[in-house]
C-alpha cells in the first residue's frame, strides 16, 4: 500500500487527521506485517498437515515454502 491508499482507507473508515497520517502509516503497516504473517503460517501448516499424511509430494512442498517466503518478503 502507498501513502495515498493508506489515508483514502482511513478516510473511508471515519480515521481522520486528529491521529496524524503518520501514526496511521504506521498502524497500517503493522497490520499489513500481521496479515502477511498470517497467511504465510497458512502456509506452513499445509506443509505440516502434507508431512503428517506420510505421503510428501516433495514438488509441491517446494511450491508451498515458496510461497510462504514471497507472502513475508512482501513489503
Amino acid at each position: 500500500m502507498n501513502r495515498e491508499q493508506i489515508i483514502r482507507m482511513a478516510r473511508e473508515a471515519g480515521i481522520g487527521p486528529v491521529y496524524g497520517y503518520e501514526s496511521i502509516e504506521r498502524f497500517a503497516a503493522l497490520v499489513a506485517a500481521a496479515e502477511r504473517e498470517a497467511c504465510s503460517s497458512v502456509c506452513c501448516d499445509m506443509i505440516d498437515a502434507e508431512y503428517k499424511t506420510g505421503k510428501v509430494d516433495h514438488n509441491e512442498m517446494a511450491w508451498t515454502q515458496a510461497c510462504a517466503a514471497a507472502i513475508r518478503a512482501r513489503k
